[in-house]
């Protein structure tokens, strides 16, 4: 269980409904791994929402064959 600060709360149910109507996220009913997140006040006051992905990061599969970068692709183009 993850305890947030009361007056973050507010504002940080308003960084989520936004995000909602945007249709940035979704609600889930169920989740099998949780992403928590992490507030950290910034020096003019503002508060940065930042999200913590190592809990999604580990659920995810890895694939074995991952496309290779963008300039490995030009520079072997550029050869021909």
């Amino acid at each position: 269980m993850y305890i947030l600060n009361p007056n973050y709360a507010t504002i940080i149910k308003q960084y989520i409904d936004k995000l909602l109507a945007v249709k940035f996220i979704q609600f889930v009913e169920k989740v099998t791994w949780l992403s928590p997140i992490v507030v950290v006040p910034k020096k003019n006051g503002k508060l940065k929402i930042c999200i913590n992905f190592r809990k999604l990061n580990a659920a995810t599969m890895r694939d074995p064959d991952p496309l290779p970068f963008s300039h490995e692709i030009l520079n072997n183009n550029s050869r021909v």
